[in-house]
């Protein structure tokens, strides 16, 4: 009987056998397998753009007026109402009540360029049967959605005062509900001593800390007092130049080759009686005029002007980029036959940004404290304007006035190149890009076909948009991040390229995603800021040549280049690689043309980018969910394996026993000696 039922036991084992073989297989086959052949010889080495990575800012979403310019006071001349008295002068708002104060606008200012001012009749006093209530009345002003007040930071307070009579205004940083006080200081003068308009100057030094604050001027005493020009800015900023440190530093972070400003749409204007004008936005702060911007909807006092674009150029070591109105707006355009003045104003700009001090437009420059020309090299002619009827005949008429007079100077055209050769002369073609993450992913080999000859592209706006970024999502930083390995690859024809939008105040959010999220007090980057962290290196860098070898192709782009840490002198050999797909991939990592034994068997590293959902996102309560997760390499050599995680981007710094041979082009190639 033993012989007889062993065939069946044995069947049954096998069947057994075969079905858990058979789950176990299913399981290894999740993973998928590639190799990267890397070819570092010097044949294979090509410069990189030494300006290919950089930043647009665009007065959007807040980002300059309530962001990464520090004044606290919005508003502060009162004049975001209109021209017309009497007027809103939203933000600010009353304390006291109708039997204490009337508060309301004239055109009294002693400022030209924005006559308008703030009149605040008192009608209590300091005793008597209708003495002002306890505190005093007067006006508020909360800033951004909160002005971020620090214990132990020192802010400075200005403001221009008139009376008939004598005043005692108390200025102070308070808690939102006006309780909490936190700085304070008097001003007490004669009635002749401020007969006239007279600039009172404070500094306050904060004894707590309230993310959500206010500015008051209050008063007990009964009479009219006129104020004017009420600004508010922290003494500590980026390099003493009126820039909020934090905000600033994440862009220093990025280590940005050029700087793309101030728009963007903010540049045209729905109108062009709303673009911006930059002779409007230089000298005191007190006498620009401010303007509103009807494309994003809301008003800027203008303290974020040519002159501040410029200086935060420099400060972050950027190459300055100026986009300036080219006569035409979102609605109306100037015919080419009258375009002239704004030529004219162009070449002021340009005057005023690089010209002599002794220059008409230079010495403005100058007597604003930069004697020295800032570093202008490019200016982008209009934005977006390249279908608009007039854009050809008044880009021709700009482009022949600024090579005449300043042959130097790089133009770039709104008009595409990328797929067919410009009909018009041009220095670099604007290519803009927002779409899906599958779409952008798939781009990475969009400029792989374009003419080698001619204008070269500056991608000045990029990012994934609609349901697959949500406000920043992994998934729309990994299709990025493929976009801009393909950048890399065809840098011989991309010579910058940038994100948009760069900042959003959380409290105005007009655009969606961004790259840097920020309230009055904190901020995060999105994954797509992330992203921009680790191609920070590649500008001046060198490619090298890469075969990816896989069945899941469409899924995984990378790249490989070799840069100099500025900090240590050491020579890598980054390999960047973008995982889109679901599954796990074990990559065989090849690199070929270098002497044995030239990779340091210790001193590399992986970065990886994932997080457990595509969809993640960065956010105040979790701002560091997803970003890049530093680790050792041990495996480092010219033979390697590593993982590569599903949805993600992996960036592999491999230490080189290495020197630099700088040729003559400034581009580092690579040559290694045996060790």
């Amino acid at each position: 009987m033993d012989s007889c039922k062993s065939p069946h036991i044995v069947l049954l084992l096998y069947l057994l056998l075969c079905f858990f073989y058979h789950c176990f297989a299913i399981g290894v086959d999740t993973d998928q397998t590639a190799n990267l052949l890397v070819d570092a010889s010097q044949a294979s080495a090509r410069p990189i753009s030494d300006t290919l990575f950089g930043i647009f800012f665009e007065e959007i979403n807040h980002a300059g007026a309530g962001g990464v310019w520090a004044e606290l006071v919005s508003n502060r001349g009162f004049e975001a109402g209109g021209p017309n008295t009497p007027s809103n002068i939203d933000p600010w708002a009353i304390i006291g009540n109708e039997s204490s104060l009337i508060v309301s606008t004239d055109r009294s200012s002693c400022f030209d360029r924005n006559k308008v001012a703030l009149r605040m009749e008192v009608l209590c006093d300091s005793e008597g049967a209708n003495s002002c209530p306890a505190g005093g009345v007067g006006i508020y002003n909360p800033g951004f959605w909160g002005m971020n007040i620090e214990k132990g930071k020192t802010y400075s307070v200005a403001l221009y005062v008139r009376s008939s009579g004598s005043i005692n205004v108390s200025l102070s940083l308070t808690g939102l509900d006006g309780l909490q006080k936190l700085a304070a200081a008097n001003i007490i003068a004669s009635g002749s001593e401020v007969s006239n308009w007279t600039k009172f100057q404070i500094q306050m030094e904060a004894q707590g800390t309230n993310p959500n604050s206010r500015l008051q001027l209050t008063t007990n005493s009964k009479g009219v007092i006129w104020f004017d020009q009420v600004s508010a800015i922290p003494l500590d900023t980026h390099k003493g130049h009126g820039f909020r440190k934090d905000l600033v530093q994440m862009l220093a972070d990025l280590k940005p080759r050029f700087f793309r400003f101030p728009g963007g749409c903010f540049v045209e204007g729905e109108w062009l009686r709303n673009a911006f004008r930059w002779k409007e936005t230089i000298g005191p702060w007190e006498e620009r005029p401010g303007h509103f911007g009807d494309v994003w909807m809301y008003w800027t006092d203008d303290g974020l002007g040519y002159f501040e674009f410029l200086q935060l150029s420099e400060d972050l070591g950027a190459l300055p980029i100026w986009v300036f109105n080219n006569g035409i707006s979102h609605n109306d355009q100037v015919d080419t036959s009258n375009v002239l003045p704004f030529v004219q104003e162009a070449l002021d700009g340009i005057e005023f940004a690089r010209g002599s001090p002794n220059s008409t437009w230079g010495s403005l420059r100058a007597k604003m404290g930069h004697p020295e020309p800032f570093d202008l090299r490019y200016v982008a002619i209009g934005n977006e304007d390249c279908q608009k009827t007039n854009y050809l005949g008044n880009y021709l008429k700009f482009y022949s006035a600024i090579r005449k007079a300043y042959p130097d100077i790089k133009m770039i055209s709104n008009c595409d190149g990328s797929s067919q050769k410009l009909d018009h002369p041009a220095d670099m073609y604007d290519f803009h890009i927002y779409t899906s993450s599958s779409d952008l992913f798939s781009m990475a080999n969009h400029f792989d076909h374009t003419s080698r000859d001619g204008p070269k592209a500056f991608v000045s706006e990029y990012a994934v948009t609609g349901k697959d970024a949500g406000t920043g999502s992994l998934l729309a930083a990994l299709a990025e991040a493929g976009f801009l390995i393909g950048l890399e690859k065809n840098s011989d024809v991309v010579e910058m390229a940038s994100y948009a939008p760069l900042f959003v105040n959380t409290h105005d959010r007009r655009w969606n995603p961004d790259a840097i999220v920020f309230d009055s007090a904190q901020l995060y980057g999105t994954p797509s800021y992330w992203v921009q962290t680790l191609f920070n290196e590649s500008s001046g860098a060198t490619i090298y040549n890469t075969t990816l070898q896989t069945n899941s192709s469409t899924s995984l782009l990378a790249s490989a280049i070799s840069w100099k840490n500025s900090e240590n002198e050491n020579t890598y050999l980054r390999i960047k690689v973008v995982n889109l797909g679901t599954d796990t991939v074990n990559l065989k990592v090849s690199v070929n043309g270098l002497e044995p034994n030239s990779i340091s068997p210790s001193g590399s590293t992986k970065t990886v980018l994932t997080s457990n959902n595509v969809m993640d996102e960065n956010s105040f309560n979790e701002p560091k969910k997803v970003i890049p997760k530093w680790s050792l390499l041990e495996s480092a050599g010219e033979e390697m394996e590593v993982v590569i995680s599903p949805q993600s981007f992996t960036s592999i710094d491999l230490l080189l026993e290495s020197s630099l041979n700088v040729g003559t082009d400034g581009a580092d190639s690579l040559f290694v000696s045996s060790m």
